[in-house]
């Protein structure tokens, strides 16, 4: 993955594209290969601060900093009104983790191991979070529909409703880390590994914290880039709107979990995999999407938890599917694959809409 690293000159010629105001696609695809390298080093040095922390504490870490970059570009695109596009990139972010990222990580790993084996319980409790998650979609858009139906005014108060909502996630996923990191900290702690060599940190821990902070600050800039040239290219390249926010952004925005997910299940750290691919997941639908709520709320731009039917339709599909996967504690490439074939079907149907 190293060659990755090569993608660093677009992050100057990005810079240069976007202050001699170069033609927007150019821009686009500057900022989005410049993001891909930028996500990269983000997530080598989060698996440096893992291998001191655990599986547990290591895969929030990862899933946090990794999902920086699409907090980032989301408020960008919220600030630009583009309330489809930061929909779309939560509806792709959460089926691109736990279909594509998780389907990837478990296919690779599948392939260097027949049966690989992970924390069940941890498991089954993400996937009963990312269950209310579908909740905190589904009932949301349900209720405007009703509104609709009923002939009423639905905007203002489906707005509040969605800020409720909100907050009510927020603070469920706040209970979530006391449980995980607190009062059954024991259940994170790991027992992966078994197979694999002892590993320890390559870099300090001022280099991987540096790391971690000047890449968040360039990908800032190079979302700022990205956001700003995609109306250009929905119209230049005639590609949905949706198809952009659903898997385009949310592909390059969470590449530092793919690489990372991928590279640790290769290495049969399951839990480890999981806790970034999941959890990642699980942050997005109740801490990243609930604060883009409230972000909009008090920058006066009204973006709401009431989703695209086919958005809301895809989540549950999504989630439903790894819920079965994940239920018996341990995986094969056949079932990785099946996640990956989801995948496939789901980007098509986003790019036909």
């Amino acid at each position: 993955m190293k060659f990755l690293y090569a993608l660093l000159v677009f992050v100057p010629l990005t810079g240069v594209a976007h202050g001699l105001h170069w033609d927007p696609t150019l821009q686009f695809v500057a900022s989005l290969l410049a993001i891909v390298p930028l996500a990269k080093l983000m997530g080598s040095a989060t698996e440096e601060v893992a291998l001191r922390t655990g599986p547990g504490i290591g895969g929030l870490l990862n899933a946090t900093f990794g999902n920086a970059t699409e907090l980032i570009i989301a408020l960008f695109a919220l600030n630009a009104g583009l309330y489809k596009i930061v929909q779309a990139s939560i509806t792709g972010s959460i089926i691109g983790n736990i279909l594509f990222v998780l389907g990837l990580a478990i296919f690779a790993g599948g392939l260097r191991y027949p049966s690989l084996h992970f924390n069940r319980t941890v498991a089954g409790l993400n996937t009963s979070l990312l269950m209310l998650a579908v909740v905190g979609l589904l009932v949301p858009a349900a209720y405007e529909w009703h509104m609709k139906h009923l002939g009423v005014a639905a905007g203002p108060k489906v707005w509040q409703f969605s800020a409720l909502v909100a907050v009510v996630l927020i603070l469920v996923y706040v209970a979530n880390l006391v449980f995980a990191l607190r009062t059954h900290a024991d259940l994170y702690a790991g027992g992966e590994g078994q197979h694999d060599e002892h590993e320890t940190p390559t870099w300090s821990m001022p280099l991987a914290v540096g790391v971690l902070l000047g890449s968040t600050v360039l990908v800032a800039l190079m979302s700022e880039v990205l956001v700003g040239s995609i109306e250009h290219v929905t119209k230049s390249w005639g590609l949905p709107e949706l198809f952009i926010g659903v898997i385009l952004v949310p592909i390059v925005g969470n590449a530092a979990e793919h690489m990372t997910a991928v590279t640790v299940a290769m290495k049969n750290k399951m839990d480890l995999s999981l806790g970034i691919a999941i959890g990642s997941t699980t942050q997005i639908a109740l801490l990243i999407a609930p604060v883009l709520v409230l972000a909009g709320w008090a920058m006066g731009k009204p973006l709401t938890l009431s989703f695209d039917v086919f958005e809301v339709v895809s989540v549950m599909m999504a989630v439903a599917v790894v819920n079965f996967i994940v239920l018996d504690g341990e995986s094969n490439w056949l079932e990785g694959l099946m996640l990956l074939a989801t995948y496939g079907i789901l980007a098509v149907a986003f790019l036909l809409h």
